[in-house]
């Protein structure tokens, strides 16, 4: 299995270079890696002590991040090291304000580019968020005998450790990582099953992050102003379902404001041919909110304000249920008492399923019965507040996932 994993590694490269010269976000993802080497260079001194997060893309960095913000806080002289497999999760981050020293994308998992990436810096604590397993990478690491941890560990049944191939993977997580914090009791009892015994629960850390998002939370003075005394319905991390959902709704609701926020800018012009009379949030301001107080859609064409925008919802639509890529985040809308309804492809995604028992979230197999259950909502208050009660308490429920793991450092 081992030299199976060889040839993974370098067709996976190869596949990289190919799929390069056609794909604009695999080309990010090869250039990126070029550079890696030369940002943490430039970052640290070989003798720095390093605090290093890797995270597949951005909903694992949010899920990393609170562990990562308090362990700069218990180490406060330790430098702090980033990277991600994805440019989603690079992209996206790169652009923001954080506690990183070097952000950067992973190098291939060679044995020669790891040792080539590690020899510029020390490494002291290295965690990786919920399923993202390197090999040459974590055997380098043991070897340096660098502390070494899995946080939002989440296995499941149709993982390759736990096939009749995963042994070879199984051991060197046995031999290699010091420490599993699960997100749930199924997680942690998969790995348990396995052998690999050095495993406790700690819950998911996104909770901890989207309730810090509440306690820290700044009004949107253009949001709460367009909402005014009207129901409002979010459409967060909109793909093409959710927008198709929002259009129906909006033909029979004129009394109703929507806030449509697309899991990707690109989507903005799509939405505005098919919303011609929406309002974009980047040409908002007060004067002009007044004199379209008729207009009952509002299109967020800028990032980094969706977590606060559920803060004003009503009922909440959250997008990739109906997609191939997955649900997004729920719980950044449940933490404020809204219903949360999406689609049912949530397979990666307990928290779905566990709002649902709540009685916080519902789930849909086609568009068409979201349209008909919002329809329910809108006219019954009675359930809209049942639900919304529902989010808010099991969001409160919810253990301190982020101070469970930091106490065992």
């Amino acid at each position: 299995m081992k030299f199976l994993y060889f040839i993974f590694i370098r067709l996976l490269i190869i596949g990289f270079r190919l799929g390069s010269v056609f794909n604009s976000k695999i080309r990010k993802g090869w250039e990126g890696r070029k550079k890696s080497n030369i940002i943490v260079k430039n970052a640290f001194s070989p003798n720095d002590k390093v605090i290093w997060m890797h995270a597949a893309s951005l909903g694992e960095y949010e899920q990393g991040l609170p562990v990562l913000e308090g362990l700069k806080k218990k180490y406060p002289d330790y430098k702090v090291l980033v990277t991600f497999f994805s440019p989603s999760g690079y992209e996206n981050v790169i652009k923001k304000k954080t506690i990183a020293d070097a952000i950067c994308y992973l190098p291939f998992d060679t044995r020669k580019g790891v040792a080539s990436f590690l020899k510029h810096f020390q490494v002291e604590l290295f965690f990786t968020v919920k399923y993202d397993y390197w090999y040459n990478l974590l055997s380098e690491l043991k070897q340096r005998q660098v502390k070494t941890f899995v946080v939002s560990a989440l296995f499941y049944p149709s993982q390759v450790f736990f096939k009749p191939y995963g042994k070879w993977m199984v051991a060197e997580l046995k031999k290699n990582i010091n420490w599993f914090f699960h997100q749930t009791k199924d997680s942690l009892a998969l790995a348990q099953r396995v052998g690999l015994s050095q495993s406790s629960l700690s819950g998911d850390t996104r909770y901890d992050r989207v309730k810090a998002t509440k306690a820290n939370f700044e009004e949107i003075p253009l949001v709460k102003k367009f909402k005014n005394q009207s129901l409002l319905l979010v459409f967060g991390s909109s793909w093409e379902a959710e927008e198709i959902i929002a259009e129906k709704v909006a033909e029979v609701n004129s009394d109703v404001k929507f806030i449509i926020a697309p899991h990707d800018l690109k989507r903005v012009s799509i939405l505005k041919k098919k919303f011609p009379q929406a309002l974009l949030y980047t040409e908002l301001d007060e004067q002009e909110l007044e004199n379209n107080k008729e207009n009952n859609i509002l299109i967020i064409n800028t990032i980094g304000l969706l977590s606060r925008i559920y803060a004003y919802a009503d009922i909440t639509v959250v997008g990739g249920g109906f997609h191939s890529a997955g649900l997004h985040n729920i719980l950044e809308s449940a933490v404020f008492g809204n219903p949360v309804l999406f689609g049912d492809k949530y397979r990666k995604n307990p928290e779905a399923d566990a709002l649902i028992e709540y009685g916080g979230g519902k789930s849909f197999s086609t568009p068409e019965e979201v349209v008909q259950f919002i329809q329910s909502l809108i006219l019954d208050e009675s359930l809209r507040k049942r639900m919304a009660n529902s989010a808010e308490v099991f969001i409160s429920n919810q253990p301190e996932a982020t101070e469970h793991i930091l106490s065992k450092f």
